[in-house]
């Protein structure tokens, strides 16, 4: 089993040719059919004349030209090898259309949400945070640093047998199964549903095909500095967890540990909700 379909984020971002490379990269090893997204900004539940100021305001930023960013993902797609591409444009803000068209794929690719990008200055909250929660599917989320030649060599799993993380394992199985290798990394205490803390997955991962070994670290005061630790510790390229939510107020928030990977991640990390 491996991706048959990909929907990878398009727009004007510096970030956004090594993002839709790789996207291209993997929809032609797995034959995936990719689809290359992307939005005006303006979100559909707009009323009439706020669509119109906003339209306009887009107009004098030349945010509108999104022909130039999506014939730059058929180049790229078509460069790599992609046999089934398509591009897409819709009246929508990028969160709220990745998760939708995200429903509808197997993998979603976003960037890491730059502060320092100008595109970042005019999106309602971070688009990683949004699609995850809003797309019921694995996002990949690709950092804006120390970026790495490939992807998925060495995967680091964090593991805490939630429902969360079991959808983020089914959601990353073609990355796990074609990895060199998969260390599962649980802290303790850790109430472990099997005979001892990760020798159940570790043995689901091995019947999948998977090759893993487990690392049990002690109980950290701050588990998303130390997933990051160990993402270093282990020479990991990938980061494959699941992602935990708060109530939505009035924006959405997500949990403590979640939020510090996104902000310092320095590695691709794929989450599920």
């Amino acid at each position: 089993m491996c991706y048959k379909t990909i929907v990878v984020h398009v727009d004007h971002s510096p970030h956004a040719g090594a993002r839709m490379r790789y996207a291209a990269q993997l929809a032609a090893r797995c034959g995936a059919h990719l689809v290359g997204s992307a939005f005006s900004g303006i979100s559909r539940y707009a009323e009439a004349g706020t669509t119109m100021l906003l339209a306009r305001q887009y107009e004098r930023r030349g945010d509108h030209d999104h022909d130039t960013a999506l014939a730059r993902f058929d180049a790229i797609a078509a460069a790599a090898g992609v046999l089934s591409h398509e591009r897409r444009y819709a009246d929508d803000e990028p969160a709220g259309g990745l998760a939708l068209q995200g429903r509808y794929a197997d993998l979603v690719i976003v960037s890491q949400t730059d502060l320092d990008d100008p595109v970042a200055a005019h999106l309602a909250g971070p688009v990683p945070a949004q699609v995850v929660q809003g797309s019921a599917r694995p996002v990949l989320v690709l950092p804006h640093v120390r970026r790495h030649e490939t992807i998925g060599g060495r995967i680091m799993l964090a593991w805490d047998g939630s429902l969360q993380a079991t959808r983020a394992v089914a959601g990353a199985m073609p990355l796990l199964r074609d990895a060199g290798l998969v260390a599962i990394v649980l802290f303790q205490p850790y109430e472990a549903t099997g005979r001892e803390p990760g020798t159940d997955l570790a043995l689901y991962l091995a019947r999948q095909g998977v090759r893993c070994e487990v690392h049990v670290e002690p109980s950290p005061i701050d588990d998303g500095a130390a997933l990051l630790a160990c993402t270093d510790c282990l020479d990991a390229d990938l980061i494959v967890m699941g992602a935990y939510g708060r109530p939505r107020l009035r924006e959405l928030v997500l949990g403590g540990v979640t939020e510090t990977l996104l902000e310092r991640m320095t590695v691709p990390v794929l989450m599920a909700h």
